[in-house]
């Protein structure tokens, strides 16, 4: 009977025995990062793993990496991702306090954003804010691809593999996923780490 209760709880919460003011960091800090989310969820991924992975150690980067990767081959909206890294840190209530640190801040700020937006559309305030976080959202999946891809930097069929992908997504109007199963075939047969 220990061991099934000893499931369930792990299930709930983890294995990390976080402590209240663990939990309240895991929230405020996702909540924090929903609002620097311009270009979708997966831009923030770099921070992220530098306060899971790096500050509080709650994971190692193959597990941060799996859950991202995990996630982004799952169908589904892009942010799945930070569900898998709040339950890995925290079971089912890390989901919870990721998921709605993420959600609620930059839903309530694009309710309020897209109504600005609509009222005022062809403003050049509007028109400028438009131009100017598009090379923003650039950088930011720049520096999550970096991330994602520095602990494989080393291997040259990991970058052949990745450079392909780059040059794939860049030439064709193809899904996404042909590079994704290229890489999990590849995985899979140990030609890459």
């Amino acid at each position: 009977m220990d061991d099934a209760l000893q499931a369930v709880r792990v299930l709930l919460v983890g294995s990390h025995d976080l402590r209240l003011a663990d939990w309240a960091a895991l929230f405020g800090h996702f909540l924090l990062l929903s609002l620097l989310a311009i270009g979708g969820a997966i831009t923030t991924a770099p921070d992220m793993q530098r306060f899971v992975v790096g500050e509080r150690h709650w994971l190692t980067e193959a597990q941060f990496n799996a859950s991202v990767a995990l996630a982004q081959a799952a169908p589904g909206p892009n942010v799945l991702f930070v569900a898998v890294v709040g339950y890995n840190v925290g079971g089912l209530a890390g989901a919870f306090a990721t998921m709605v640190g993420t959600l609620l801040p930059s839903t309530l700020l694009t309710l309020r954003a897209s109504h600005w937006n609509a009222a005022n559309a062809t403003a050049w305030p509007v028109r400028a804010l438009h131009a100017g976080l598009a090379p923003v959202t650039i950088g930011l999946l720049l520096a999550t691809g970096w991330i994602l891809f520095e602990p494989q930097a080393g291997d040259w069929a990991s970058a052949a593999l990745a450079l392909g992908t780059i040059i794939f997504m860049l030439r064709t109007r193809l899904s996404p996923m042909w590079p994704i199963a290229c890489g999990a075939i590849a995985g899979a047969a140990g030609w890459i780490g």
